[in-house]
């Protein structure tokens, strides 16, 4: 009978401990989710200090979400200075954290040498990452590397297919390529 109490308890501790464990964490994700709410509201509102407030309180409990519009805010200003540079940082943390859409913007933020010369090489492979998470925008602007032979050998089909893809998302400046590209392979008649 003991062997089997503590057989009992041996099972039910490690679960009951996990299980506290959980509950205590819940609000925390709860408040965490509460707050970048609020911060979502006070920017859509223009509530730009709140929100920026909201977000870097976020960002360095490393909330990658949060990140992303922590650097969004200082590429633009909003809400605090100007800071091309702390917002290439923050995106970088959140891009490396796996957060596709801070890939897709830290290396359009490198190819237009938003916080320094433009850097295509270093944006490459954070265009891939995102694009393969089938981001729209990093599509689109990998795209426009394989059309232009930039950084990587001129691939006009692969070009095509990422113009495809950004188009079926609705990046308009993608279907503008894909139809130049139709225009330009179509035989002229004398």
């Amino acid at each position: 009978m003991r062997l089997f109490v503590f057989a009992l308890a041996c099972i039910w501790l490690p679960s009951a401990a996990a299980a506290a464990s959980e509950q205590s964490a819940e609000p925390s994700v709860a408040g965490n989710q509460q707050l970048f709410d609020q911060g979502v509201a006070d920017y859509d509102s223009g509530k730009y200090r709140d929100a920026f407030r909201a977000f870097l309180h976020l960002a360095k409990k490393d909330d990658l979400a949060a990140m992303r519009n922590v650097a969004l805010m200082k590429r633009k200003g909003l809400g605090c200075r100007l800071d091309p540079e702390g917002a290439l940082e923050f995106l970088s943390r959140a891009a490396r954290g796996g957060l596709p859409t801070a890939q897709s913007d830290l290396a359009v933020m490198l190819l237009d040498g938003e916080a320094g010369p433009p850097d295509p090489k270093a944006a490459m492979p954070w265009l891939v990452l995102a694009a393969d998470a089938h981001h729209p925008i990093a599509e689109y602007r990998l795209g426009r590397l394989y059309e232009e032979g930039a950084v990587v050998t001129k691939d006009l089909a692969k070009a095509k297919e990422l113009y495809t893809e950004a188009a079926d998302r609705g990046v308009e400046e993608a279907r503008e390529r894909l139809a130049a590209l139709k225009n330009s392979e179509s035989p002229r008649t004398p």
